[in-house]
């Protein structure tokens, strides 16, 4: 039975004490620009500095990347391979749907079309079903499985589901600034 994605969040009543402020099930956003993915945003914070304690507080989901210091935390449920929509060939078309439902989502991916990108985040890209190939640019490749966690430090990359069965990973993704190599 697939995970079925649920958003928790906790923060403080007007005494001061802990409480439940939110409990959900996050819709899941689908774009052509990666046929047959659902993407389930569950929480980002601004850019700067992180802060609690913050009555009210709401997530930031857009631009997709965050900047410096901001963060964003989400489901990615990658199609099985055997079943991915052909995708469309109208890249206008593709590009507004992106611009609207995710912002900014296509702007690190080169035009090769081959998936490959380089963000200037840190980003925690854990396994949690199925089975999902992490492609660096020099050929090399790993397959993650359950369980798996990887530390991606901004380097050229692409995520590919090779197998039969959807992947689910869990991307936590904090803005950073690129030091010259």
């Amino acid at each position: 039975m697939p995970i079925e994605p649920r958003l928790i969040v906790t923060g403080h009543n007007r005494d001061g004490d802990a409480v439940f402020v939110e409990d959900r099930r996050p819709e899941p956003v689908s774009v052509q620009a990666l046929p047959g993915a659902d993407f389930y945003l569950l929480w980002g914070t601004p850019d700067g500095e992180a802060k609690v304690g913050e009555q009210d507080a709401k997530p930031v989901l857009r631009p997709y990347f965050p900047g410096l210091g901001g963060s964003r935390a989400l489901f990615l449920r990658w199609a099985a391979h055997s079943s991915e929509p052909q995708p469309v060939p109208d890249p206008a078309a593709v590009a507004e749907e992106v611009a609207q439902k995710l912002p900014g989502l296509t702007d690190p991916f080169e035009e090769k079309g081959d998936g490959m990108h380089t963000t200037d985040t840190v980003d925690y890209a854990i396994c949690l079903e199925g089975e999902l190939c992490l492609e660096l640019d020099n050929g090399a490749e790993v397959t993650l499985t359950p369980g798996t966690c990887v530390v991606q430090l901004g380097t050229r990359h692409a995520w590919k589901n090779r197998s039969d069965r959807p992947a689910l990973m869990c991307y936590v993704q904090i803005g950073a600034v690129r030091v010259p190599g």
